[in-house]
């Protein structure tokens, strides 16, 4: 085995055809992190001429002129094949320290432990235990869950083989008939393009606000479109609502019920039938005063709901980021999102429509419990990663560490 610098043509070719491959461990990432004085490296292990382990490495100067070394989602290998794994660790401690680092972060997108949809541990499936030992072994640090960088829980939905009214038909009742009353009341969804991202950026800073979240600025969106938009590995999505529409829809539906309540004879068996009706039409009626004062209120016939990110990059959809208006979130406009691109993943070859990430430790209810329950509603699964680990290169490690400790983490 050789370990070598290899070139960005070379690791990008080995990044396409490998299963671990995710859009963070992508050289378009290195070209965002450049902007912020990021620099980048790629690294390769070679076997009778191929390469049989690569990595990107990004890196930022910190303290006394010692660099930060990163390799988001790094690194591509078989995690399994011990001798390989100690080889390149091994080898890219000598090649950061000739490169004045003092740290490397990895955040590996391996699977921990196989769970279910409930989060609990699948009885004989899978289980990397042997690889967090042997990277704790290798002098691997654990990176606490609060300081991590990446998602490390994630909740998914297997899309290979499947037919869309197979995964209609598995999904909770309740998600079901809200993606179809969505579909009823005239909810669009819209692509939107480089010059409409504004509005994605509007609506995330609404939801910032209101979550307490940092907010990315436009600068990142619009960065991420330049560089994965071209291979349609990035979508932005909005939701909207034409009120004009969705009130003659109210209306219409609303003179159906009249007819109806007034077509049932005075009989003392249509008793039941005509109270259904009449809380029918009491809540049509709410609606259409609702959608008026909305009209009125935003002058306007169509209104902006919510707004969605997608990467997508066989295998997977990665639902990365979404927002809503709060006073429109009663439209649920987010279910039919999801369903559009389950869809689109389906018609276009993809193995998982990926929810991406839910709170840490899902069975014991933690905050945020309410964003696991929206994606478990479509089925699918939890799925636990390894974690991220530091590996400290020199002495500087600790004394950078206690620096960062006093200074409250930063």
């Amino acid at each position: 085995m050789e370990f070598q610098e290899i070139t960005k043509k070379e690791y990008k070719d080995f990044w396409n055809n490998h299963p671990l491959k995710t859009f963070l461990s992508a050289p378009e990432i290195s070209e965002l992190r450049k902007k912020t004085g990021w620099l980048t490296y790629y690294v390769g292990v070679k076997e009778d001429k191929k390469i049989i382990a690569a990595a990107m490495l990004l890196a930022h100067k910190r303290h006394f002129g010692a660099y930060e070394f990163y390799s988001p989602r790094g690194y591509l290998l078989d995690f399994n094949n011990e001798e390989l794994l100690i080889f390149f660790t091994r080898e890219l401690q000598k090649y950061i320290k000739d490169k004045k680092g003092y740290v490397l972060r990895i955040d590996p997108y391996v699977i921990y432990k196989q769970r279910d949809i409930d989060g609990n541990i699948v009885e004989g499936g899978i289980d990397n235990s042997k690889v967090v030992e042997l990277l704790l072994a290798l002098n691997y640090k654990k990176v606490p869950l609060e300081k991590k960088e990446q998602v490390g829980w994630m909740f998914s939905l297997d899309l290979e083989n499947k037919t869309e009214e197979q995964i209609l038909k598995e999904m909770k009742p309740n998600t079901r008939n809200t993606i179809r009353k969505t579909e009823k009341i005239g909810i669009t969804v819209k692509e939107i393009s480089y010059e409409e991202l504004d509005r994605f950026q509007s609506i995330m800073e609404e939801t910032s606000k209101r979550k307490g979240f940092s907010n990315r600025k436009l600068s990142y969106y619009q960065g991420m479109y330049k560089l994965f938009h071209e291979k349609n590995e990035v979508k932005f999505f909005i939701t909207e609502l034409n009120l004009k529409e969705y009130l003659e829809r109210l209306k219409k539906e609303q003179k159906e019920k009249d007819e109806k309540i007034n077509n049932l004879s005075d009989a003392k068996y249509n008793e039941g039938a005509k109270k259904n009706l009449a809380s029918e039409i009491e809540s049509i009626e709410k609606r259409i005063k609702e959608a008026e004062e909305i009209r009125k209120d935003k002058k306007t016939d169509i209104i902006t709901l919510s707004g969605s990110m997608f990467m997508l990059i066989q295998p997977e959809v990665i639902y990365l980021s979404s927002g809503n208006y709060e006073e429109f979130m009663k439209f649920n406009s987010q279910y039919l999102i999801q369903w559009e691109l389950i869809k689109y993943g389906l018609e276009n070859g993809f193995k998982k429509h990926n929810f991406y990430g839910i709170p840490e430790n899902i069975n014991e209810h933690p905050k945020d419990y309410g964003i696991y329950e929206f994606k478990r509603g479509f089925n699918g699964y939890v799925e636990e990663l390894i974690g991220e680990y530091e590996l400290p290169i020199n002495w500087k490690y600790q004394l950078i560490k206690l620096i960062q400790k006093i200074r409250g983490g930063k």
